[in-house]
């Protein structure tokens, strides 16, 4: 959190409100000091020669019969209060799938915030609207939105910025920045780990967030271990959406009777549940995880089964680029399991949502099946043409596994066509890409968590 006593106004300023408070109600100098201070004091404290305690401000707050926020910045007491209520209520609109209105609501709320000078209230709408970017598939406003959320948490303990780097993250990764993503998400966990900041939360957000990019790095391993801490340190929570809707009505109420502390307990315990709700979407991508181990193993319709359940979670959030990419995982499976056609559709459904700049391997990968698909069916110019396409994604990317396989398949396709010289360029590509099953180019692994 923000500490709050950093936006407490100048003494100056302080001291002019007091003076004006104190003559409105008619009160002398003394009178407003006593017993607890001087009139001396005042006199000075009004002058803006000194900074006054934060038990002189509530001292004096209580006399003058108005809140210590609105004592010490000028604010009435209730606006904060209100503006973390509406926090709320956008964070539900978000957690439903509506990320276009949610992006409004946060809009609205972060002007609001930047005009009153409320830094919390102003963090939190910035991480807002880096989620409804995300979800909407505008990664470099997305990320913008998380750099600016840094920069007003720059002072706040490593897990409440947390969310925002792990939107920083998450950003460059469906970008096709796959080491820098990594690389965000592991220093973030090492030093949570190693510091003794083990916030369960913060951890299991980055776990989760992991594992895309190690996934398509290669790095199964790392994948399948970041899947299993996730979903050890998962809160285990009924239905919190309904919990958090209770606390929002609460509050409403609290609010309106001006018993601003409790409406705040209120809405503190709406944001947490409503942030849970957010992470059980994470929770798809162990999911996804677990259907690829299966899927190696060749368990096909455990396979189907888990990256069904997956997908089913990330479309009731309309999270394109995510659904998107485990539709290629499912459609991998479905073509393994003799079902091409549906695997098919899926796959020419889900391209228009992905592509060089929004999730590039995934579209690659697409494109690599769809070929498949198509040499099954002896159309060799389709599948040439979707094998270059998936060569030219993965050589933006850097996926190194990836790469190698694809040219494999090409030369082979090169070869039977007769084209020998084009077929052993391809190769000699592959070749150049080549990395063992499950390595990749990454340091040490990050820490373990405490489970």
């Amino acid at each position: 959190m923000i500490d709050r006593m950093a936006e407490r106004d100048d003494p100056e300023t302080i001291g002019r409100r007091v003076q004006r408070l104190r003559r409105e109600r008619g009160l002398t100098q003394r009178q407003l000091a006593e017993p607890a201070y001087t009139a001396a004091y005042v006199s000075t404290l009004e002058a803006g020669r000194v900074r006054p305690s934060d038990e002189a401000l509530r001292h004096l707050a209580g006399r003058l019969g108005v809140a210590y926020d609105e004592l010490a910045t000028g604010r009435p007491a209730h606006l904060a209060t209100g503006l973390r209520l509406r926090l709320t209520d956008a964070q539900r609109t978000l957690a439903t799938g509506e990320a276009e209105v949610a992006a409004e609501q946060y809009g609205a709320l972060l002007t609001e915030a930047e005009a009153h000078g409320l830094g919390a209230e102003r963090a939190a709408a910035l991480l807002g609207l880096g989620e409804c970017a995300l979800e909407l598939g505008d990664l470099v406003t997305g990320r913008e939105y998380f750099e600016r959320a840094e920069q007003v948490l720059g002072d706040a303990p490593l897990p409440s910025r947390v969310p925002a780097l792990r939107g920083r993250a998450v950003s460059h990764y469906l970008a096709g920045e796959l080491r820098y993503a990594c690389y965000l998400l592991e220093s973030t966990l090492d030093e949570l780990n190693r510091s003794g900041l083990r916030d369960p939360d913060a951890l299991l957000l980055l776990y989760a967030s992991a594992i895309g990019p190690y996934m398509d790095m290669g790095a199964h391993a790392r994948a399948a271990q970041a899947a299993e801490f996730a979903l050890a340190l998962a809160p285990q929570v009924g239905d919190p959406a309904l919990v958090a809707r209770m606390h929002r009505s609460v509050a409403r109420t609290l609010l309106a009777e001006g018993r601003i502390a409790e409406a705040d307990a209120s809405l503190a315990k709406a944001t947490e549940l409503y942030r849970q709700l957010q992470i059980r979407t994470e929770l798809a991508n162990c999911h996804w995880m677990r259907g690829y181990l299966y899927a190696q193993h060749g368990e096909l319709d455990r396979a189907e089964s888990e990256l069904r359940e997956a997908l089913a979670m990330l479309s009731e959030k309309r999270a394109a680029l995510y659904s998107s990419q485990v539709a290629v995982e499912l459609a991998d499976v479905l073509h393994r399991g003799g079902k091409s056609a549906e695997a098919a559709r899926l796959l020419n459904g889900v391209l228009g949502d992905i592509g060089p700049e929004r999730g590039a391997v995934h579209s690659a990968a697409a494109h690599r099946l769809l070929g498949i698909i198509a040499e099954d069916a002896r159309d060799t110019e389709d599948a040439e043409e979707h094998y270059v396409r998936a060569l030219s994604l993965l050589e933006r990317a850097g996926a190194a596994g990836d790469l190698a396989d694809l040219c494999r398949l090409l030369g082979d396709l090169l070869r039977r066509t007769g084209r020998v010289e084009a077929a052993l360029d391809a190769y000699r590509t592959g070749l150049g890409h080549r990395t063992a099953p499950g390595t990749t180019t990454l340091g040490p692994a990050p820490a373990q968590p405490p489970l």
